[in-house]
């Protein structure tokens, strides 16, 4: 079983991003469900949201202490809470930012062995969006990094949960994130 936690701030899309993340494994014949956990329900205020796919079903209903992989879609979250708490062993970690692993200031938080990839999401966002909402873009990234989830399968639940000309937008931003990503790891093998 796959198991994601996505950290971010209220407006910028966690909730959507794991509901979203859920139908792409949905569309893949997996099994897999989506939840929130609110602090404070407030535009900025930290957000969580989880997400587990599985080729089995799921009886697991708790908050996932032990994530697979973390998309942390707004990096001023590392100074402020633990997102990197629980996380596997060789774990994938996706970090919305332009700053480097070094500036960001996590060399001493994440173990050495886990993946880690930091993507501007939220300028790929502004740039196809024209709004800072990096959630279908770090979608588009996690398909790249991961290869648990086919952009094709994120596209398709973009395309079911928006409307066209919005879908379109997203699917763009996140096909140039999955790019990126790709290139990324190419570079960097």
């Amino acid at each position: 079983m796959l198991q994601v936690r996505i950290h971010g701030r209220g407006g910028q899309g966690v909730v959507t991003a794991a509901e979203l993340l859920a139908q792409a494994g949905f569309d893949e014949k997996k099994h897999a469900q989506a939840f929130p956990s609110f602090g404070s329900e407030r535009t900025g205020a930290p957000v969580v949201a989880f997400c587990r796919i599985s080729k089995t079903p799921i009886r697991s209903r708790e908050p996932i202490a032990n994530p697979d992989a973390l998309i942390i879609q707004d990096a001023t979250l590392l100074k402020q809470i633990d997102v990197f708490g629980g996380l596997v062993r060789n774990g994938f970690v996706i970090i919305n930012s332009k700053a480097s692993r070094e500036d960001l200031g996590i060399s001493d938080a994440i173990a050495a062995d886990s993946r880690l990839i930091i993507v501007p999401a939220t300028e790929i966002a502004m740039e196809h969006l024209g709004r800072p909402v990096p959630n279908a873009v770090l979608l588009g990234a996690f398909s790249a990094f991961t290869n648990e989830i086919s952009l094709k399968s994120v596209v398709d639940a973009i395309s079911e949960k928006f409307k066209p000309k919005i879908a379109e937008a997203n699917a763009k931003a996140a096909q140039v994130a999955f790019d990126y990503v790709k290139e990324m790891v190419a570079a960097n093998a």
